[in-house]
């Protein structure tokens, strides 16, 4: 009895970890579809699999670990053969998430990104600061192995980071947002027709720009701004992660207005592009769902101070703050 009992409980969890690794795996095999080479170095403009990997932490637990080990070695394993470097390997890419969502969950981080501090703490440590452990320890252990000339240690260094910092800042605010979204029958149907208005325009505007040769990527941050004010993390994060995908596509064939740069310069361009973005949406939408939280909690407030007067002067209150709903 103690035992089906034990069994009970540790199914859901083992259901979750491999859920997580499956996950892992195909996220990955996507992000591989756009892979260069720069300097000998493989390089992935974004790496979903941190994304993924972060808001699995933030959200299921910290339990959930084994999860992204068995999700890095199935990545590896349809890679290269397997040998002790897969260890190092695996050892960075499960070490970085779980030490990024230590160090947010230190500094009281709240997944809702409802709070400006929240994006900043989720831009700093969980994928500039975070992620610095999967590229040392990754690029490190090519370098011991002697898989990896010293030569282009940097080189693979910064590609790695780079990939898995803008998995972090692309793919976890989506995630995130996405546990809040309501029920369609609760939005008004204008709120339908402006999102869909919204992500006609950014698909419409991104194409355009990616296809044109002239320099006209800055055109998505009216939308992306517009994504941030209107619908917050909600409608920001989809918009940031249409740009980043077509936007890559269009720097790994160097054709639009990566056409005539050298690979590299196509990488720095594209990489500026994608963190300025996914900035922008990230700290705007949470300035906003800051700001908002603020005058709700204001007007909660104005609303119980207007019951109290009511109850010491009747009609008091109607003559001095009036109700919601109230014409002047």
């Amino acid at each position: 009895m103690v035992r089906t009992e034990e069994l009970r409980r540790l199914a859901p969890a083992a259901l979750t970890i491999c859920v997580l690794a499956a996950v892992y795996y195909v996220s990955a095999r996507i992000g591989l579809l756009e892979q260069v080479v720069i300097a000998g170095a493989r390089v992935t403009p974004l790496w979903p699999p941190t994304g993924i990997s972060l808001s699995f932490l933030l959200l299921a637990g910290m339990w959930t670990w084994p999860g992204i080990a068995l999700g890095t070695l199935l990545v590896v394993a349809s890679l290269v053969p397997l040998d002790a470097g897969v260890l190092g390997t695996m050892t960075g890419n499960t070490l970085a998430p779980v030490c990024a969502s230590l160090m947010l969950r230190r500094v009281g981080f709240r997944p809702e990104l409802d709070r400006l501090r929240d994006g900043v703490a989720l831009v700093v440590l969980g994928a500039f600061v975070g992620m610095l452990i999967s590229a040392t320890v990754g690029s490190g252990t090519l370098l011991l192995s002697g898989d990896l000339p010293a030569g282009v240690f940097w080189p693979t260094w910064a590609a790695w980071w780079v990939g898995d910092a803008m998995g972090v800042l692309v793919v976890t605010p989506l995630l995130l947002a996405l546990r809040s979204l309501r029920s369609p029958w609760d939005v008004p149907m204008i709120r339908w027709a402006e999102a869909s208005a919204l992500l006609l325009a950014s698909l419409l505007v991104a194409l355009t720009s990616v296809h044109s040769e002239l320099s006209l990527l800055f055109l998505v941050f009216p939308l992306i701004v517009w994504a941030a004010l209107r619908f917050q993390l909600a409608g920001a994060a989809p918009c940031v992660l249409l740009v980043s995908v077509l936007a890559i596509s269009s720097a790994t064939t160097r054709t639009g207005p990566f056409k005539g740069h050298s690979l590299l310069e196509a990488m720095i361009n594209l990489q500026a592009l994608n963190a300025s973005a996914a900035l922008t949406a990230l700290l705007l939408s949470a300035l906003v769902t800051e700001q908002n939280a603020i005058r709700h909690k204001v007007e909660q407030a104005c609303r119980e101070l207007a019951e109290v007067v009511d109850r010491l002067a009747p009609g008091e209150s109607r003559r001095r703050w009036p109700r919601e709903g109230d014409t002047p």
